[in-house]
């Protein structure tokens, strides 16, 4: 009997231990989290976090779930280190679980602002079910907020404010919202969505320090520039730290992240990494790369743990990631690598609706479109075939693409 231990029971780790025990119906299978609750939607806390949702929905596997899989489920429960040569997993308490294979899926967490009272009451980071709950009960009091972090967990606060009726302050240290993925064109239709919603944004700005009363609750933030902006909630988004502390010492490759192959096999054996914490070898892009997408994630579980129980890893991840918005009249859509590529081609075609699309040697690398989502399945395809596009880089702009809009791939090379 194979021993199985997945650390971390977000959608990564728990579609790991789904496909295991149907994969291995006679194994053991151990999942370690440091959260006090199983696995729940982590797309869907945004919307508690508004108002707009209660918490049942958002709960996708009780603990019965669990126990009828004969799944070891340990909550609040910290791993302290690991030792790849006994194969043990110690956790706080002092208790060690023996495994035989290893998948690491501890995800990260959020940030924290390096200014002064970033810890402050009312200051708060958007990751965990928890959270949620806490920004909630935050939002609901406050009349004045700031956000920080121009990027797509950001304007997660910036809808919290909107649906709240808290009067809002966007700060971003560019010019514009997601600067790397978005020109001037794409993101002023994101700007005006944010200001329908009463949160103005504010260019390069950012957060120097922030002020706080005598009992420690947030009061203002000051940006770099000097300017002062008054509140009593304030919502910092600005990347992730990934959980990797524990590992010290394992012996693992790492580059922002924990490396692993197209199988999601990490240097050492048996030891295997799926989630927001990988650095994968993205089999389309034929380099390494990260994604934090919940699909891309839940994919990652599957892979690894069809590898881990497969006497030869032969099952690959080739995934295009996608990414939605839905906070405001019009829809957003991100998928691929929107940030990568050596060209880009775009187009906004109203007040609301525009798209642009990274091609990186002659083959789309990711993309954005706001307001008209129905391209995006053509615009997969043609990244998943790894399609040249040679020339016909505008014909991805047509209101309506198809794949017989494009030359085939044969007569290109003619």
């Amino acid at each position: 009997m194979t021993d199985y231990v997945i650390i971390g029971d977000g959608i990564s780790g728990s579609s790991a231990a789904e496909t295991l025990r149907e994969e291995d119906p006679e194994s053991s299978i151990t999942v370690i989290t440091d959260e006090g609750e199983s696995l729940y939607n982590r797309i869907l806390i945004k919307e508690h976090a508004k108002g707009k949702l209660p918490e049942a929905p958002i709960s996708i596997h009780d603990e019965e779930w669990y126990e009828e899989r004969d799944i070891d489920l340990s909550l609040n429960t910290h791993v302290t280190t690991v030792d790849p040569n006994e194969k043990i997993v110690h956790t706080h308490e002092g208790e060690d679980t023996t495994y035989d294979k290893l998948l690491i899926a501890t995800g990260g967490t959020p940030t924290q602002l390096p200014v002064d009272d970033s810890d402050a009451e009312g200051v708060h980071h958007f990751w965990t079910f928890q959270d949620a709950r806490r920004i909630r009960e935050s939002a609901e009091a406050a009349e004045n907020g700031v956000i920080v972090g121009a990027g797509l967990l950001g304007i997660d606060f910036a809808a919290v404010c909107g649906a709240q009726g808290v009067e809002g302050k966007y700060l971003m240290r560019g010019d514009r919202w997601w600067r790397y993925a978005l020109s001037g064109d794409g993101a002023e239709i994101m700007h005006e969505g944010m200001r329908e919603k009463g949160v103005e944004p504010v260019f390069d700005s950012g957060v120097d320090y922030f002020e706080t009363d005598a009992d420690g609750q947030v009061t203002a933030a000051v940006d770099p520039n000097g300017d002062r902006y008054e509140c009593d909630f304030a919502g910092v988004a600005i990347g992730l730290t990934f959980n990797t502390e524990f590992l010290r010492g394992v012996g693992l490759e790492m580059n922002n992240g924990i490396v692993v192959d197209e199988f999601m096999q990490t240097n050492v054996d048996d030891i295997y990494a799926a989630g927001d914490i990988t650095r994968f070898y993205d089999v389309l892009l034929d380099e390494e790369a990260q994604n934090g997408s919940w699909g891309s994630a839940k994919e990652q579980g599957r892979v690894a743990a069809v590898n881990m129980a497969a006497d030869d890893e032969d099952e690959v991840f080739e995934w295009v990631s996608s990414y939605s918005i839905t906070h405001f009249d019009f829809p957003f859509l991100s998928f691929g690598h929107p940030t990568l590529g050596d060209e880009h081609v775009e187009r906004r075609y109203s007040d609301t609706e525009w798209r642009r699309i990274a091609i990186k040697d002659g083959k789309i690398v990711g993309g954005v479109l706001i307001g008209a989502l129905s391209p995006q399945r053509t615009l997969k395809q043609l990244m998943r075939e790894q399609r040249d596009i040679g020339e016909q880089a505008e014909v991805l702009l047509e209101p309506s693409v198809e794949i017989d809009d494009l030359a085939p791939a044969q007569s290109q090379e003619q």
